[in-house]
């Protein structure tokens, strides 16, 4: 399974023209309740990509027939879709989805412009402070909640047991141990592969780099007086890029140009992916690399690669690939960028009561707890044992027990629309003055912050 939230907000900086209409309607109470005759009406729940199973989307319909007595339309709408869908529908009360997922580094966009109905009486019913704080941050606005989290996928590292013990070192407990590690094993290079990585981290891939500014307690922008600030040039973020400097020049080959996409490929024996051994350069090798960070779910992307009735498979095997959450400066779990969504109901809906009654489903211990079976992390942390009890689901949970989110400004999807943070990440490795660049590029970031 894959996720992607980043890469599709390049209309979401003019959401605050299309859904300042809506901002009227963020507190409606009108239309039908869940109770008496509904057999007439329907509504609409939007779902990103196809994270959510078959299983998932039956049950939601027929556990709200049977709760409500109105019928539940589901429709899918492709990540890269979601925002230009959205920002033209959530306006539109006739054409609106009732109900939608949205990814949440776009949740603070969309919340900000009154996009969302106002469900924090609703809050605790479902889930209050069970539910992951990070997510839920991200859908309030002063003070009241317009977005819940719907699934997580936090990040953990990946790794090639056979090549971390031939290089001689083994699992780390503070984040410093693992970058001294990824180190030796590039120096080393017990696989003898040309242009081998003991940790593969792109160029721009600044969702997987931010875990070093925040476990030296830095972060990429804060708050003051209603005013958002770029933080890059902030000593503690300084710390953070300054290991990652050093990452990039001794444990990482990855192309400068490169962001978070499919590392698990290079774990693996037998993806094409670019290389070369040290005696033919013209030799294209699949392994590259000894160690990624990736979401949870990458795990089923990686192993032995085999077919089941013409649909390419892998097998995992516990003696070649381990995994472990990153670990932070203090030997806890460092805090990482969770990937996941949220849900909210549209601020037009028509049927407002209806939806509410659909939210109560999706929190319900009996969906939760599907949610986890089916490898996606609860919202709710009481379900999180629905996981199991392997190695992926302690890794996820352990690592998702930090996480952190982007900043929840107005302008954050403009600073990601404009790839200014992978720009900036980019000249990470080559900045011979690291502060200068931070404060150039803090310069740049904070009126983005401000929508301006």
């Amino acid at each position: 399974m894959r996720r992607k939230f980043t890469g599709v907000v390049a209309i979401a900086a003019a959401s605050s023209l299309l859904l300042a209409g809506c901002a009227s309607g963020s507190n409606s109470s009108g239309g039908d309740s869940g109770s008496g005759d509904n057999s007439d009406k329907t509504i609409t729940l939007w779902l990103a990509g196809a994270d959510t199973p078959d299983e998932l989307r039956t049950y939601l319909k027929d556990e709200f027939n049977k709760q409500t007595g109105a019928n539940l339309e589901i429709e899918q709408q492709d990540w890269g879709d979601l925002v230009p869908k959205l920002t033209t529908a959530l306006p539109d009360a006739n054409n609106t989805p009732d109900v939608t997922e949205i990814g949440n580094t776009q949740s603070p966009t969309f919340t900000n412009v009154g996009a969302f109905l106002d469900v924090s009486d609703m809050y605790d019913e479902l889930g209050g402070t069970d539910l992951l704080q990070s997510f839920v941050d991200a859908g309030v606005v002063d003070g009241k909640n317009y977005t819940l989290p719907y699934y997580f996928g936090s990040r953990y590292v990946f790794y090639r047991k056979d090549i971390w013990s031939q290089a001689g070192v083994t699992v780390p407990t503070t984040l410093d141990e693992f970058n001294t590690a990824v180190a030796t094993i590039a120096e080393k290079n017990p696989a003898g592969i040309q242009g081998f990585s003991g940790f593969y981290l792109g160029g721009q891939d600044w969702r997987d780099g931010i875990s070093w500014i925040f476990a030296n307690g830095g972060d990429l922008a804060k708050e003051s007086g209603g005013k958002w600030e770029s933080t890059l040039s902030d000593p503690k973020t300084l710390k953070g890029l300054q290991q990652l400097q050093d990452l990039y020049k001794a444990a990482s080959n990855a192309p400068n140009d490169a962001k978070d996409s499919n590392q698990y490929i290079y774990l693996n024996d037998d993806d094409a992916v670019p290389g070369a051994t040290p005696d033919d350069p013209t030799t294209p090798v699949s392994l590259s690399a000894a160690t990624i960070m990736a979401p949870g779910w990458a795990h089923w992307s990686i192993g032995t690669k085999g077919d089941k009735d013409g649909t390419v498979t892998r097998t995992w095997d516990d003696n070649v690939f381990g995994v472990f959450p990153l670990p932070g400066n203090d030997g806890k779990p460092a805090p990482v960028f969770a990937g996941g969504s949220n849900i909210g109901i549209s601020a037009k809906s028509k049927n407002p009561e209806l939806a509410k009654e659909l939210l109560k489903i999706i929190f319900s211990s009996e969906y939760q707890e599907m949610l986890g079976k089916n490898g996606l992390g609860p919202a709710n942390s009481k379900y999180t044992s629905a996981l199991g009890d392997d190695q992926f689901a302690q890794a996820l949970i352990a690592s998702a027990s930090n996480s952190k989110l982007t900043p929840a400004a107005p302008g954050w999807a403009t600073v990601e629309a404009s790839s200014v943070l992978e720009e900036f990440f980019s000249k990470i490795e080559g900045a011979s003055d690291l502060a200068a660049l931070a404060k150039e590029y803090d310069d740049k970031i904070t009126p983005m912050l401000n929508g301006k």
